[in-house]
């Protein structure tokens, strides 16, 4: 009999470790999700919409600095780099003006 409670207490131990475990890695959450599809598209079509404006965002920001310190190397009139820098400055320009180069 002491064999017999006793491996019931482990198996009992045991399960309870396994039910916790289960709520960390919320695993009902994730299920009632995919029980529910239009929740689940719902929820992925924001996350692609919010990583799309975000990437536009940070690339705007990104190129403009560019922009920016390109025009400054410009006017520092450096011998060779400057020519190509302006080049590159007035093609950018261009095209953010809509016009084909």
């Amino acid at each position: 009999m002491k064999g017999v409670h006793h491996a019931l207490d482990a198996l009992e131990k045991r399960l309870q470790k396994v039910t916790i475990q289960m709520e960390r890695t919320q695993i009902a959450d994730y299920v009632q999700l995919l029980n529910r599809p239009i929740s689940l598209i719902w929820r992925n079509l924001l996350g692609g919409l919010s990583r799309g404006i975000g990437i536009a965002i940070g690339f705007t920001f990104f190129a403009a600095t560019i922009l920016y310190v390109l025009q400054l190397l410009g006017k520092l009139n450096l011998p060779i780099i400057g020519d190509y820098i302006a080049d590159i400055v007035r093609v950018v320009q261009h095209q953010l003006e809509g016009k084909t180069y």
